[in-house]
């Protein structure tokens, strides 16, 4: 309300001013234009100081209210920042576990595959033993056939 009156105060001294500024002889008059601004500057100043006095309580209740509100604002993004850093860690937690999991199922996946191959191997070892024990029986039948038969031939030439 203080700013209505001082504007109002301002709009009838502008036109009060506008008026006087011509003497009767329709000159201008400095020391009378002095005089109203002095006298203008003065009523501004006595409505600042008397609408200041107010607006200092208020401005400082207004900053009292403002920075309970910021406070509680701020302790409100504090738990949520809480929040969101143990949901964070329950996620990356939870993502190492998996990940854990799927180099475990990898590594799983890995050995049987070598365990495969391996007995893959093994059983194409166990083959060729077996077809090398063969071939070694009937390597030593063919030799004692020849050793019998070198005998039998050497019977007749005699």
């Amino acid at each position: 309300m203080a700013n209505i009156r001082s504007s109002q105060y301002e709009n009838v001294m502008q036109r009060h001013e506008r008026v006087s500024r011509l003497d009767s002889s329709g000159a201008y008059d400095r020391e009378a234009y002095d005089a109203r601004r002095e006298n203008r500057m003065a009523a501004r100043k006595k409505a600042e100081e008397e609408a200041g006095c107010t607006d200092y309580k208020k401005m400082y209740e207004e900053a009292m209210s403002t920075n309970e509100r910021l406070k509680s604002r701020l302790q409100g993004s504090k738990q949520e920042l809480v929040l969101v850093q143990t949901q964070l860690e329950k996620v990356t937690q939870r993502k190492i576990t998996m990940t854990e999991r799927s180099n475990e199922r990898s590594m799983l996946e890995k050995e049987k595959r070598e365990t495969h191959v391996l007995q893959k191997k093994i059983s194409d070892m166990e083959d060729e033993v077996k077809i090398q024990t063969e071939l070694q029986n009937e390597n030593q039948r063919l030799k004692d056939e020849n050793g019998a038969l070198i005998r039998v031939i050497s019977k007749l030439s005699k």
